[in-house]
């Protein structure tokens, strides 16, 4: 390869300043030299170009026809060079972001996931707060959340996620086939921010001698899942929340009625949407709705850290 024939660069940066401000004086307070050297080398570069760069006039520059095209090209490439040396100079800045939600979303449908999130934005720390309570989204307490509810909370945006349908599912290994069948299976509990329990269910179905209050109870919704994927009972679950071990088996609905109560929302202030972190969490979980597009996302993570 040639080498490039390139005038000096101070040169260049001295015809670029004076060209930009059309002064002397101005080019040489951004460059900290003299107007003096500003002309200087200025004059140097029109000998070595054997061209005009300007026509000069009391206190006056004004560009030539060669003036401006060589501007152009300097203007670009100073800036592409300057944006290049920033990015080498300071890495990406780490961004916090806090996520409220209830314990059983975090864990069944977010924690499967945040590789996804590790993967596209590795300079995102998220940090997810679990609580059955609307926190404070100002910032401190916490971003962003996803609730359960009507939508509706006021200054906040609110995104539908999904449908929180709850469904009676347990174990294949029990063999359920009929709400009769209650009565010689354990009922499992959990406190829920749903409305909805084994006596709500009852009122609907009305199973003779079945005792709604016995049974095993937990304090957290993911605790009695996994009680179920035991075969330690039946609960009511969020069919969202086990559609994986629907789809493969470890989990059965064998009967009805399905109850739909509030669905999930994503809420955050609408303003902070314009911020890179919100957003790429928000695209994030969004993202989460598609399955297929999930498990390509998930395909692709393991095939580049494989």
């Amino acid at each position: 390869m040639m080498p490039r024939r390139l005038p000096p660069l101070s040169a260049l940066r001295a015809f670029e300043a004076a060209a930009r401000h059309l002064s002397a004086k101005r080019a040489a307070e951004e460059l900290s030299v003299t107007p003096t050297a500003i002309s200087h080398q200025i004059r140097q570069l029109e000998e070595n170009l054997g061209v005009a760069l300007f026509v000069r006039r009391p206190r006056q520059l004004i560009l030539t026809a060669q003036g401006q095209a060589l501007l152009g090209v300097l203007s670009d490439s100073f800036d592409a060079i300057a944006e290049t040396v920033t990015k080498l100079r300071r890495p990406p800045a780490r961004q916090a972001v806090t996520l409220s939600t209830t314990p059983a979303v975090a864990a069944r449908w977010l924690l499967p996931w945040v590789c996804l999130l590790r993967d596209a934005h590795p300079q995102i720390d998220l940090s997810i707060q679990v609580s059955h309570q609307a926190v404070d989204l100002d910032g401190i307490v916490a971003d962003m959340a996803i609730r359960y509810g009507e939508g509706h909370w006021p200054g906040l945006a609110a995104e539908k996620l999904f449908d929180n349908v709850f469904i009676p599912a347990c174990s294949p290994a029990l063999n359920l086939r009929e709400p009769s069948e209650l009565v010689r299976h354990t009922l499992l509990h959990f406190s829920s921010p749903a409305p909805l329990d084994w006596a709500a269910w009852q009122r609907q179905v009305q199973v003779p001698g079945l005792d709604v209050s016995a049974g095993l109870m937990f304090s957290d919704e993911t605790h009695g899942i996994s009680a179920a994927l035991d075969g330690q009972g039946i609960a009511l679950m969020s069919r969202h929340l086990i559609a994986e071990e629907l789809r493969s088996g470890r989990l059965v609905q064998p009967f009805g009625p399905e109850i739909t109560v509030s669905p999930f929302h994503l809420v955050y202030p609408p303003e902070r949407l314009e911020e890179p972190a919100i957003a790429a969490v928000r695209e994030w979980i969004v993202g989460l709705l598609d399955p297929q597009a999930r498990e390509r996302a998930c395909r692709s993570w393991v095939e580049r850290h494989s």
